[in-house]
Formats: structure tokens, C-alpha cells, sequence
């Protein structure tokens, strides 16, 4: 049976369909009810690079329009919009049932010199000195029902080590910061562009919680209702996702029903090597 690096490896493993058409498989990503937004970003991102030559992704700006089915398949449609002599802009539209879930626009650009600078990475404890997040949830299964015992003993792709771990049953109000080291082992000897969709997949992961923290909620209390409605990436330098990166979180904005987040990914020796911004729903659910 493969292991859960396997399932997501064969999950961005696309199907060329025609040209610039490709289908995605649905199930097997973070959530069994819907298909899990960062999983689409990844496989959009995916089917984009499909049609590239010589180089690499710096941004992608998606729209989340519908919750995916993970029973069905994704098609990827891909327009080839521009092909220029230092930059290609490809746009992405992920349909079901001939319906649109996800619109992505991605940019794609030569290597070139330039100025440089950069954001110091915070100062926080390293990944050696923490508990893994899998061994934290395994604690706290017993205390929950069946399903979502399932859900925090479930084996991840990835491992994560959450610099100051939150109770999700009982959580706390605290800071909008939050701070994770994340790798995915699997990712050792992936191309630069496989890195690059990896490290996209898990953008989307526990990003819009940070807007949760500041007013005591989880995804596991049930009393907000959420969704990712926008995604965007930057990519400011090469990925090897096989070593630890400290995706490093904060939600600026909260009000209106969403709340805003944005995200700043770092190697373990402090280079800045992606930045994230994100805006998500987060509607109160009335009590019955």
C-alpha cells in the first residue's frame, strides 16, 4: 500500500489529455469532503509548468470559485497566453461537471541577475528542539469522535513541528503570529518545478487558522465556517523541500466574515525563498 508521499507524488502526476489539457485525480489530499485548496493550486501549477521550457514559476494568483468533489477527477485547462523573450504567463482553469473551481494565473521567468535584499528570519526555537505536530494530535485523539480521530491519526506527506503548538479543542485567544517548520522528505531529488508545486500544496496549510487564533477558534470547535477565497505566491529563490523551511504566518485583517493572512517561508539557514498572502472565509455559524 503506498505510504502518504506516494499518494501525493501520484496526485501531481498529471494525465495529458490533448494539448494543454490534463486531468488531476480528486481524493487522497488533506480533507475527505472537499478537495483540500492547496492540492488544486498544486496540480493547476502543475499542469502550467506542463507547457513551460527553461524556467521557473515566481508568482501564481488564484481565485478559488467552487469546493472541488474529491469522487471526481480535475480537468485543467491551460491557455498559453504568453510566451516572451524573459517572461511566460500561463492561465489555468480547473473544472467538474463543466463547472469552474479554480481559476490560477502563473508567471514564469528567466534566470537573471539583480539587487538583492531581504526580511531577517525570525528567531524562534529550531525543529530539533520541538515535538512533532502528528505526535501532538495522536495525544489528543482519544478526547474526540470517531471522525475526527481519524483525521488527527492519519498519516501526512509532511511532517510539521509548530514553534508554540495550539490545543484545537480548547484553543486559546493568542497572537495572529504563528510560526511552523515543515519538510517533506520525499521531495529529495525532485526537480526544481516539482519543488516548486510541493511547496505550493503545503502554502495552503493551516494558513487561514492564523485569522482563527486572535478570537479562540480552531477548524475543530465548529463555530466558524471556512474556505480559502484566494491564493497568491511569490517564489523568490530554489527549493529543496526535502530539508526544513519555517513557514512563518500572521493575519493583518480580520472582519466582514474573512480573514486575511499572509506567510513567509525560510530555510533553516535563514533565506527567504517564498512569500504567501491569502484571504479566507470565516463566517460565524449560528447557534441552533
Amino acid at each position: 500500500m503506498p505510504d502518504a508521499a506516494e499518494i501525493l507524488l501520484n496526485l501531481l502526476d498529471l494525465e495529458e489529455l490533448d494539448r494543454n489539457l490534463y486531468r488531476g485525480i480528486g481524493s487522497g489530499g488533506e480533507t475527505p469532503t472537499r478537495i483540500y485548496g492547496g492540492q488544486v493550486i498544486a496540480q493547476a501549477l502543475m499542469a502550467a509548468y506542463s507547457t513551460v521550457e527553461d524556467r521557473l514559476c515566481h508568482s501564481l494568483h488564484a481565485y478559488f470559485i467552487r469546493p472541488g468533489d474529491p469522487s471526481k477527477p480535475v480537468i485543467y485547462a491551460v491557455d498559453p497566453a504568453r510566451d516572451g523573450g524573459s517572461f511566460t504567463t500561463r492561465r489555468v482553469t480547473a473544472l467538474q461537471n463543466g463547472k469552474q473551481i479554480l481559476n490560477l494565473a502563473a508567471s514564469f521567468h528567466i534566470e537573471e541577475p539583480g539587487w538583492q535584499h531581504q526580511h531577517e528570519i525570525p528567531e524562534v526555537k529550531t525543529p530539533d528542539a520541538l515535538v512533532s505536530r502528528d505526535v501532538l494530535l495522536r495525544q489528543l485523539a482519544p478526547k474526540l469522535d470517531s471522525r475526527l480521530r481519524v483525521e488527527f491519526t492519519r498519516e501526512r506527506p509532511f511532517e510539521i513541528r509548530d514553534v508554540e503548538p495550539r490545543d484545537p479543542i480548547n484553543p486559546d485567544k493568542c497572537s495572529d503570529i504563528n510560526h511552523m517548520w515543515i519538510r517533506m522528505k520525499a521531495a529529495k531529488g525532485a526537480t526544481p518545478q516539482l519543488q516548486h508545486v510541493l511547496m505550493a500544496y503545503v502554502s495552503d496549510y493551516g494558513l487561514l487558522g492564523s485569522a482563527l487564533r486572535p478570537h479562540g477558534l480552531s477548524f475543530v470547535k465548529g463555530q466558524a465556517m471556512t474556505a480559502s477565497l484566494d491564493h497568491a505566491m511569490w517564489f523568490h529563490a530554489p527549493v529543496q523541500f526535502d530539508n526544513w523551511h519555517l513557514y512563518t504566518m500572521d493575519s493583518p485583517f480580520a472582519g466582514g466574515g474573512r480573514g486575511f493572512n499572509r506567510g513567509s517561508i525560510f530555510t533553516q539557514d535563514g533565506q527567504l525563498v517564498a512569500s504567501v498572502a491569502q484571504e479566507g472565509l470565516m463566517r460565524p455559524i449560528a447557534k441552533s
